[in-house]
């Protein structure tokens, strides 16, 4: 039940060792002119890979993520690492946030003095993911993580809640919201996976384009395959060399955000790097994928949410909810469609992300 203070102390040793082997990069060869379609390019990458190398500060970043009130607690044999910035009201409302894959706390950064004006904010790394990892046993799938939250609300004293996320936190938050119905007040996702089932002949040209889109994901999506079936062995390659964590990482970033040509075009190099950092110096590859092999376990058709739910759909979301299928398995009561951003919506559109949630709490 206790719960510690943290703070981020990497050794300068680790970031000696990481410009050492950004150095001596072995890069493999590419066909030239092809962009993007095949993966990240060899020229991109050389170029982000040389300005992570000499130019990037760790410790400058790390001393905003300690200016932040940071724990651990030990929750069902994982220990848990998490934020939690108190609002200077005193009758605000508690709201946990959850990141997904390939993100952590630093997708948040950019939301946590706004959203803080109204919310006590609790933002925990899921067990496996950076400070929250590496997990050293198997089972850690969404309906345990969610009750892992559940058992962090209660020992911070929050009864009575709200929950938001995307990517996985958008499972996790459902799943918290079925689990505790009397004590979470609300659940605000910006991300919802709308599962094609039923008469989809009465659905809109819009919505049956919307379906299509998960047709397109699912072609792309073979991160996830591996993942799901081969974490360890994936983990190697990308526990032992830096480059390989930043491409595929940093992929995702260009394919699920609201950019044209770089990642860069919708978030901040800096904090793309910090994120890519939090993998890195934790050895977190590994265990975070762990989630996709627990998922691909235990995945069955969802159960409803019948806590007052709140969606925001942004449009390079990387496949968008139908609202008729969404409602089919949760009781939609705000809906809100955005004309930019995308899947890291608090680090890419993070006044519109946090108007949104505003707006969706002060209703319920």
């Amino acid at each position: 039940m206790e719960i510690k203070e943290f703070r981020i102390d990497v050794p300068q040793a680790d970031l000696d060792d990481l410009r050492e082997r950004l150095g001596r990069t072995r890069w493999p060869s590419e066909i030239p002119g092809q962009g993007w379609s095949r993966g990240v390019p060899t020229g991109y990458l050389r170029e982000l890979a040389a300005y992570w190398m000499e130019r990037y500060d760790w410790r400058a970043h790390e001393a905003r993520l300690n200016s932040l009130p940071q724990f651990t607690t030990e929750i069902d044999g994982a220990n848990v690492h998490f934020v939690h910035v108190r609002s200077p009201r005193e009758d605000a409302t508690p709201l946990i946030l959850t990141h997904g894959w390939p993100g952590s706390i630093v997708e948040f950064l950019d939301v946590i003095e706004p959203l803080s004006q109204d919310f006590h904010l609790v933002i925990p790394s899921i067990p496996g993911y950076g400070f929250s990892g590496p997990t050293g046993a198997a089972g850690w799938d969404l309906k345990r993580v969610a009750r892992a939250w559940a058992e962090l609300m209660s020992r911070l004293g929050y009864e009575r809640y709200g929950a938001q996320g995307g990517d996985w936190g958008s499972g996790i938050s459902r799943e918290l919201g079925i689990a505790e119905p009397e004590r979470v007040i609300g659940v605000h996702l910006n991300f919802l996976l709308t599962f094609p089932f039923g008469d989809l002949s009465q659905l809109s040209e819009e919505d049956q384009a919307r379906l299509a889109e998960y047709e397109a994901f699912d072609d792309r999506s073979g991160y996830l395959r591996i993942q799901a079936t081969r974490p360890q062995t994936l983990a190697y390659g990308l526990h032992d060399s830096p480059v390989g964590q930043l491409a595929w990482i940093v992929e995702k970033f260009k394919e699920w955000t609201d950019s044209k040509d770089v990642p860069e075009e919708a978030v901040d190099r800096d904090l793309l790097l910090t994120n890519v950092m939090i993998y890195w110096l934790t050895g977190t590859a590994g265990s975070s994928a762990q989630l996709y092999y627990e998922f691909g376990k235990s995945w069955s058709m969802p159960e409803r949410l019948e806590v007052p739910t709140g969606i925001a759909v942004f449009p390079r979301e990387n496949a968008k909810p139908v609202r008729a299928l969404a409602e089919m398995t949760n009781a939609i009561v705000h809906w809100s469609e955005f004309d930019r951003g995308g899947h890291f919506a608090a680090m890419e559109e993070p006044d519109l992300l946090v108007a949104d949630i505003k707006a969706f709490f002060s209703r319920i």
